[in-house]
C-alpha cells in the first residue's frame, strides 16, 4: 500500500501487477475508486461506496480518468458517469465529514 495526494489530500492506493494491466484501487475515507479488475456487481452486492474507471495502466492514468460506473450505493451519494476521479473521492470523504 502507498500513499497519493490529490491537491495536497492524501488516500491509500494499492497497485498490483497481476496481469496485463495492473490492479489499482484508491481507499477514500466511507468508499473507494477502482479499476475494471474489481467487480461491480460483488461491490453492489456487499454494499461497497465504489466507482469505477476502466483502461488505466498507473495511478496518473486513475488520476486523469472518468468515472465509468459506480454502485447503487455511490450514486446515491451523488457519483455519477463521467464525473472526476477526484470529485468522487471528496464525495466518499465528505460522508464521513457530516
Amino acid at each position: 500500500m502507498n500513499e497519493v495526494s490529490f491537491e495536497g489530500k492524501r488516500y491509500i492506493a494499492v497497485t498490483h501487477e497481476i496481469g496485463n494491466l495492473p490492479l489499482i484501487v484508491i481507499k477514500a475515507k466511507n468508499g473507494y475508486v477502482a479499476c475494471s479488475y474489481i467487480d461491480k456487481d460483488t461491490a453492489e452486492k456487499v454494499g461497497d461506496v465504489a466507482a469505477f474507471v476502466s483502461g488505466v495502466k498507473s495511478m496518473d492514468d486513475l488520476k486523469k480518468a472518468k468515472i465509468r460506473h459506480a454502485t447503487s450505493w455511490a450514486e446515491d451519494l451523488g457519483i455519477r458517469e463521467g464525473m472526476s476521479v477526484k470529485k468522487a473521492l471528496e464525495i466518499m470523504d465528505a460522508l464521513c465529514e457530516e
